[in-house]
């Protein structure tokens, strides 16, 4: 089943700067080819439920592994089957109506 998911992984006790700790994740988006777009507070991702929850596991494990004690993660997600529909698709929809 393809899901597009919104993450959000908030590393704490580690001071009030986290951007290497968000850049380990996107390297790990990167690695497994997953489709995803950064935003301000989180990043997009797109793909099979099984790879893109399992790409959430390694960014987890990968900031747990550089001394990280405690991760508070937070996960909007979607699904549908109705028809395909990709993070792009959503975005060129609401730009049409503009």
């Amino acid at each position: 089943m393809k899901v597009i998911i919104d993450l959000c992984v908030v590393p704490i006790g580690v001071g009030v700067s986290v951007s290497k700790y968000v850049a380990e994740c996107q390297k790990i988006l990167e690695e497994k080819k997953l489709s995803h777009s950064m935003h301000a507070y989180g990043t997009n991702i797109e793909g099979e439920w099984d790879e893109v929850f399992a790409a959430v596991k390694e960014c987890h494990d990968r900031i747990h592994n550089l001394g990280v004690p405690r991760i508070n993660t937070t996960i909007k997600l979607g699904t549908r089957t109705d028809r395909p529909q990709t993070m792009s698709d959503k975005i060129d929809s609401v730009l049409a109506k503009l």
